[in-house]
């Protein structure tokens, strides 16, 4: 395995970044290449945040959404909690919209509103891990910080052929990330390789006839670039089970707020049982309901997370509970999309 230190370090730079100055995506978030690079920090770190679990086409209408409804740090800041995990749903993890807001009063509480510079200072931010904290450094600071997402680390993994596989090959991929970041526009470095990663040099199909570091690319060199970075092979995701309850009375539905912390988190949705590795029979699943009533078998619905798939029945009934929160059925758009699914089975 060659190290960046045996290649061009230089040549790679200078065509990276003419590429990017050609060929940089227009995004909301992101200031021209060559230009002001005191970007808006807050803008930058909202779309960071949106982006690390879904992709650029899927994040932007929510960045749009957001950025029209709090235009600053102090405005999200001072949303109410149910609010912004209404507006965050669909875009994965809840406990990142929860992050969200505890920086975002961090940053008003104890720097005045203003975000910190350095890749350290932010790194003390709540929520704020090693890569959000560089990436907001290199991109709206202009630091010299090494950001590496899953593009990166797929850039890097073909131009030096690391042959070791996944999550194994992380420190060998920063490290060769490193060697090559430098001072001479670091915020457009970082963005130059993420926009190759994610539009030359992608996972399937990599456009190497067009990209501007195929000369230097040892998997491409080897005939074999789309196999890079290896792979484990995978294990099967685990298959939990559950039961979701569609109450309604009239034209209303009864929802509950999930507990602050786990999956879905401070989430309002349906009443479920708990989510467990074996299905539930009617007898418990009846049981477990929260109101006595008629319940009648609507079906099922699928859903996948990260780390395992779900199968949930949905019971269907008529009648009321104290302990639910009712909402309109015409009114259900800002449900985790889970939810969604159940309740179009169950209404």
């Amino acid at each position: 395995m060659r190290l960046t230190g045996e290649v061009n370090r230089d040549l790679i730079r200078a065509r990276l970044l003419a590429w990017y100055t050609d060929q940089a995506r227009d995004l909301p978030w992101r200031v021209p290449p060559m230009g002001n690079r005191r970007g808006d920090p807050y803008r930058i770190w909202l779309s960071e945040v949106m982006l690390q679990q879904t992709t650029v086409p899927h994040a932007t209408p929510y960045f749009l959404k957001f950025t029209a409804r709090w235009p600053t740090v102090r405005d999200l800041a001072a949303a109410p909690d149910e609010e912004v995990m209404a507006a965050w749903a669909g875009l994965g993890y809840y406990a990142r919209a929860r992050n969200l807001l505890a920086c975002a009063r961090a940053v008003v509480r104890d720097h005045d509103g203003v975000f910190p510079e350095t890749e350290a200072d932010l790194r003390r931010l709540p929520g704020l891990g090693p890569y959000t904290a560089a990436a907001v450094a290199a991109i709206a600071f202009d630091q010299p910080a090494n950001v590496v997402d899953g593009n990166v680390e797929r850039v890097m993994s073909r131009l030096f052929a690391v042959e070791m596989p996944l999550p194994d090959a992380k420190p060998t991929l920063n490290a060769h990330a490193l060697g090559l970041v430098g001072p001479e526009r670091p915020g457009d470095w970082a963005q130059a390789l993420m926009d190759l990663g994610a539009t030359v040099c992608r996972p399937r199909a990599p456009q190497c006839e067009s990209c501007p570091l195929a000369e230097p690319c040892l998997g491409r060199a080897s005939g074999q670039a789309e196999t890079f970075p290896r792979k484990r092979t995978k294990l099967a995701r685990p298959r939990r089970y559950g039961v979701a309850y569609v109450l309604t009375r009239g034209q209303q539905i009864g929802l509950e707020t999930r507990p602050p912390s786990g999956l879905l988190g401070g989430m309002l949705g349906l009443p479920t049982t708990e989510w467990r590795a074996t299905p539930f029979t009617d007898t418990e699943a009846v049981a477990a309901a929260p109101a006595v009533t008629v319940w009648r078998d609507a079906g099922a619905v699928e859903h996948v997370f990260t780390h395992f798939a779900l199968t949930l029945r949905v019971f269907s009934g008529i009648g009321h509970a104290e302990t639910l929160t009712w909402a309109e059925t015409a009114a259900l758009a800002g449900l985790p999309s889970v939810f969604m699914k159940a309740a179009r089975v169950g209404l």
